[in-house]
């Protein structure tokens, strides 16, 4: 029979605890600053945003595609990133189980012999179970039942952990899209790293034809006595640089094929790319929108706000700890010292309903120091957010100003190629006519030289540029 004053006296005890634990502390920290620029300096107010556009429309090399789709797949950071999303998605499950009842089976036989000269060992001396029936000695007990205990979750402590693990579990996944975007953005670089390469070596090959060609004119000018051995000299000693610089361009095409196969997640292998067009490829503007599109399309910024909105539970969770905790566990089964009797109802039927509230009363310190932890963690998440979206409109001013300036930058560079290309021709007849020296020929062939390695690797920087300023504004992962 339910006696009603313990229950009373238990609840009563409860109010009262409550009210000693009702003076918790408590921090205001700050709100979170979300403001931003109106818009991007020279850039026009228009909430039209190439970064959402999906990857494989924003770019257009079929064997780029290809690259990136296999690395979707295989690479190992990844990969590595989607398990650990996966973890997460576990301790959801596992935080939801915590604020739910908890019932268990047990079984169990246990063997039991006390003393004679105890109050236990007398009492059994002297008992019968029946007529004629002695108290078995050792004696033996068997026990089989379910239990039951349930954590009330009055506090919302254990609601609060699970909604916390959620959104950790989805910032996981806006770290994972943040990882896809610089993923594509290093091949998509690497890439037109490997296309410029090409178009170098391509260069420094058809210049070394150009330069052997000069060498057997000015050996045949000496044998004229029309110039002199410096001259020759001169001439080779352009000749063995420029086969240098051939063999360490063919180092760095090696070294960044194999960056986009240790991307991509494979063993060495050639790389299937179209060189033969780079200089021809299309440049295709990127509309920036507004800089509050930031705050919904970049996966980092989303990351740290729901790492932020994390960071607010985690508090009231290490609050809650000041509370008392209530606790509800029951029992029911059989319980008899022979497996016979197990059967027999009521007399071996065992039960047990217990209600128990802990609160800490004395040195809170390690609660409190726990406290105090969280609003530093939240302090601390409140100033990364802000600072992850200082760090990308900078980004994106910059990227911006880079593309911009490396479009007049390659204009002008187109013109200074084509002057120099024809004054290789002319340098050369002029030489022949003797009316101009060797030392203008070299000149003119290494400036040459230089403009065309220079206007593939603006045109690589133009390349690479544009896309740095997509994946800065939060494209590539959708």
């Amino acid at each position: 029979m339910i006696n009603l004053k313990t229950y009373k006296g238990f609840w009563l005890s409860c109010f009262i605890a409550i009210g000693m634990f009702s003076c918790v502390p408590t921090k205001n920290i700050r709100e979170v600053n979300k403001s931003t620029p109106k818009q991007y300096k020279n850039a026009a107010n228009d909430t039209t945003n190439t970064a959402k556009i999906p990857w494989k429309h924003f770019f257009k090399d079929p064997h780029l595609i290809a690259l990136i789709d296999t690395a979707l797949t295989n690479n190992q950071e990844l990969n590595i990133m989607l398990q650990k999303i996966g973890i997460a998605q576990n301790n959801i499950k596992a935080k939801k189980g915590e604020y739910l009842p908890f019932v268990n089976f047990f079984a169990a036989a246990d063997l039991d012999k006390v003393g004679e000269y105890t109050r236990d060992g007398a009492v059994e001396q002297n008992l019968n179970i029946r007529e004629d029936e002695a108290f078995p000695e050792p004696l033996t007990n068997y026990t089989i039942g379910l239990s039951a205990s349930w954590e009330l979750d009055i506090w919302k402590k254990l609601r609060n952990e699970k909604k916390a693990a959620v959104l950790e579990y989805l910032a996981s996944v806006e770290g994972k899209n943040f990882m896809v975007t610089q993923l594509i953005s290093e091949i998509a670089s690497a890439y037109y790293e490997l296309m410029a390469l090409d178009n170098q070596l391509t260069i420094i090959e058809q210049n070394l034809n150009i330069q052997q060609n000069a060498l057997k004119m000015v050996k045949l000018q000496k044998q004229a006595a029309r110039t002199t051995q410096l001259a020759v000299s001169r001439f080779e000693a352009d000749v063995y640089k420029n086969q240098s610089n051939k063999y360490n361009i063919q180092q760095k095409i090696i070294e960044t094929e194999n960056l986009i196969n240790y991307l991509v997640g494979r063993y060495p292998q050639p790389v299937t790319r179209g060189s033969d067009t780079f200089l021809e490829q299309q440049i295709n503007p990127v509309l920036t929108g507004i800089p509050s599109q930031l705050l919904t399309q970049r996966p980092d910024i989303k990351q740290a706000e729901l790492e932020l909105e994390a960071s607010k539970l985690n508090v009231k969770i290490a609050r809650a700890n000041f509370y008392p905790s209530v606790g509800i566990s029951a029992g029911v089964g059989f319980e008899a010292f022979k497996p016979k009797f197990l059967t027999h109802t009521p007399e071996s039927l065992a039960y047990s309903l217990v209600g128990d509230m802990v609160a800490p009363l004395i040195n809170r310190n390690t609660i409190k120091a726990a406290y105090s932890t969280a609003n530093n963690k939240q302090l601390e998440t409140i100033f990364d957010y802000e600072k992850t979206i200082l760090n990308a409109f900078i980004e994106v001013s910059n990227h911006l100003s880079k593309v911009e300036n490396l479009k007049e930058s390659y204009r002008l560079k187109e013109s200074q190629v084509n002057s120099l290309t024809k004054a290789i021709d002319l340098s050369i007849r002029l030489f022949k006519s003797a009316r101009a020296e060797y030392t203008e020929v070299l000149l003119t062939q290494r400036e040459a030289l230089d403009s065309k390695m220079e206007i593939i690797e603006t045109k690589k920087d133009q390349l690479i540029a544009n896309i740095q300023l997509y994946q800065s504004l939060g494209g590539g992962w959708n």
